[in-house]
């Protein structure tokens, strides 16, 4: 088991539509630059490699002004970075068991921590 740490917030749903709308290149910028910032905290942070893996994220953040389902939709940089640092081979079925979501509120320290639990078999 590994536990990724990421400092901060990522992108919300509505800001990802957001920028979707607003030009096409806005969302690809930001795709590249939330996917880039997070295989670089995978490289410094050592996360090993695996073939098949059970994601638990625990969203902490600063306040509950964000619906959850929003809050939610920065998995996908996360993932995509796992894949760009070469933990997974891939984020298909085959890569990606379970994944599972906690939230709180932690207004000094908002930050993502994922747990990265190995699937035998």
């Amino acid at each position: 088991m590994s536990t990724l740490i990421i400092p901060g917030t990522l992108p919300t749903l509505n800001q990802i539509i957001a920028a979707s709308k607003s030009h096409y290149m806005q969302y690809s910028s930001m795709k590249n630059r939330d996917t880039n910032r997070i295989a670089q905290l995978i490289r410094s942070q050592r996360i090993g490699k695996y073939e098949r893996v059970n994601l638990t994220f625990a969203w902490y953040c600063k306040d509950r002004r964000q619906d959850k389902d929003n809050i939610m939709a920065g998995q996908k940089f996360v993932i995509d970075g796992l894949v760009k640092a070469g933990v997974l081979e891939n984020d298909g079925w085959k890569q990606i068991g379970d994944v599972t979501h906690r939230f709180d509120v932690d207004k000094q320290n908002p930050r993502i921590e994922v747990e990265l639990t190995e699937v035998v078999g």
